[in-house]
């Protein structure tokens, strides 16, 4: 065929049907995509536990002490879970107490489920009524990414959340948005945009919360991994962490958690 060219009917007819097919699977992705997500709206998923105490000591009597306060969403609470121990800001508490310079954490959480990047600033002005924390570990952007909010204005009020608290000599830890890549509650493709949607939105946040002073622990990078090749994880929603789900949060935060605590001390 090499030197000829279609008839000139012929070919506008193929270029028709090409259109068309886009078109068609187009609309088709679209309307796959959008039951996925009514899907996904419309799922069961697990509920915050209102027997867990927000505020809790841990530790042993006579230890350092150190004020840590947990703001964002759902993960902020632990829900997924049904033990106070089992929660990220439990588990955290119980590595900060364990070794020679184990401290007495007086642990408590702001977080709210549901929670999205707008909606720091209410937690930040709670977080510091009374005392003032030593730590305070933000875990936000799941919300933002599921709903496809613009990675630039969910990082801008993270940014503004944690420049408040530095102002207010709090150090501050940011678990960038997780692998949602990873999350088994919604199915491809759909889950696939989420994910991208995720690296985004933790992107934008790595760079606002360095500005503003804070430290980053990439939480997609350093733990989804481990969320993609293990479903036990994730508690029976497929959504959110499981006690080993959180288990693996808390000792990727570990280090940043206990430097800030360090650099505390020294105030």
């Amino acid at each position: 065929m090499s030197g000829h060219f279609l008839p000139t009917g012929l070919a506008g007819r193929l270029g028709r049907a090409a259109v068309l097919s886009v078109a068609a699977g187009a609309v088709g992705g679209a309307a796959l995509l959008a039951g996925q997500a009514f899907a996904a709206r419309n799922r069961r998923y697990a509920q915050p536990e209102l027997g867990l105490a927000l505020r809790a000591t841990v530790g042993r009597a006579g230890a350092p002490p150190l004020r840590l306060v947990l703001l964002g969403d759902s993960s902020a609470l632990g829900v997924g879970v049904d033990r106070l121990e089992d929660t990220i800001g439990g588990q955290l508490a119980h590595l900060l107490t364990e070794g020679p310079a184990g401290r007495l954490v007086h642990l408590s959480s702001v977080g709210v489920a549901g929670s999205r990047s707008t909606d720091l600033a209410t937690q930040v002005a709670r977080a510091l009524l009374g005392e003032r924390p030593d730590v305070a570990v933000i875990l936000i952007g799941a919300n933002d990414a599921t709903t496809l909010r613009r990675p630039a204005d969910a990082a801008a009020y993270l940014g503004a959340a944690v420049h408040r608290l530095r102002e207010a000599r709090v150090e501050v830890v940011v678990g960038t948005c997780p692998d949602l890549g990873a999350v088994r509650a919604i199915a491809p493709p759909l889950r696939h945009l989420v994910g991208w949607s995720g690296r985004r939105v933790a992107g934008a946040q790595t760079i606002a919360v360095l500005d503003a002073g804070g430290t980053v622990v990439d939480l997609a990078t350093e733990t989804g991994p481990v969320f993609r090749a293990d479903a036990g994880t994730l508690c029976h929603d497929g959504f959110h962490p499981s006690a080993d789900g959180y288990r693996v949060w808390a000792h990727a935060l570990l280090p940043a958690v206990a430097a800030a605590a360090a650099v505390a001390t020294r105030h």
